[in-house]
């Protein structure tokens, strides 16, 4: 049993040192799928597997942190999930509420929460905000936590927000129909101001970004890993960042 983790260990460090850093991702999106059926597998119920995953966020934000990334976009609850069970709902509801102020309280990250907040609980949504907003002076990697996401609806909010700005000034609705474009409803996109994600990365062998970062995504790489959120290893990590660097960017050129 010694020898395979020395190995590990030694292919780990490998893998490390000969990442080219001028090609690295400097926002990095994950959808973290698979913490169900991780706990399945052993036995457990799904809070095990969801509390699980909350305790990876906080080695997968060191793992970025060492390497340079400077936006990281997780995904942790989907509008969809808000149709799960009430049971299951609250306790993952409650497991997310304490994942974020664990964020928070490492003063190491700032957090910016994505999401349609007004669909999660009025005591939730408030402390939620409060989280985010007491790290707005921390000077780390810029963290966004999708919650109540979705991407569909993202961009229905964004075109939603562009038109109630444009009617609240006054643009009649011949003008405002020449000055929606993509650069217009960017600028309303819960990510505005940030840079698209080079990578995204989902856990759990499925291949489909099931709503995440639509807009954004457009010239996105993707990296599809097995492994379950709660089994993501910092060699998983390197290994998706060894296949970025090693693709050709042509951003639809």
């Amino acid at each position: 049993m010694r020898l395979p983790s020395v190995l590990y260990s030694v292919y780990e460090r490998r893998l490390a040192r000969n990442l080219p850093s001028s090609d690295l991702p400097r926002h990095v999106g994950v959808i973290l799928d698979g913490n169900r059926r991780w706990a399945r597998t052993l036995g457990a119920t799904a809070a095990d597997g969801h509390r699980r995953g909350a305790d990876k966020i906080l080695e997968l934000l060191d793992w970025c942190q060492e390497v340079g990334v400077e936006v990281v976009t997780l995904w942790m609850l989907s509008t969809d999930n808000l149709e799960r069970e009430a049971k299951e709902l609250d306790t993952l509801l409650s497991i997310i509420e304490d994942a974020v102020a664990r964020l928070a309280a490492a003063r190491k990250w700032r957090i910016t929460l994505l999401g349609a907040l007004e669909l999660l609980p009025d005591s939730m949504a408030k402390r939620l905000a409060e989280l985010a907003e007491s790290t707005a002076d921390v000077d780390g990697i810029h963290v966004n936590v999708a919650i109540g996401y979705g991407g569909r609806r993202e961009i229905a909010d964004a075109v939603k927000s562009l038109l109630l700005q444009q009617a609240k000034a006054g643009v009649t609705l011949e003008e405002m129909a020449d000055r929606i474009d993509v650069d217009a409803i960017s600028d309303h996109l819960y990510t505005k101001g940030q840079p698209d994600p080079d990578l995204v990365i989902r856990t759990s062998g499925e291949q489909r970004l099931s709503g995440f970062l639509l807009w954004q995504s457009a010239h996105s790489e993707f990296y599809f890993c097995e492994a379950f959120w709660p089994d993501f290893r910092r060699v998983d990590f390197l290994r998706a960042l060894r296949a970025f660097a090693a693709r050709e960017r042509r951003l639809g050129k």
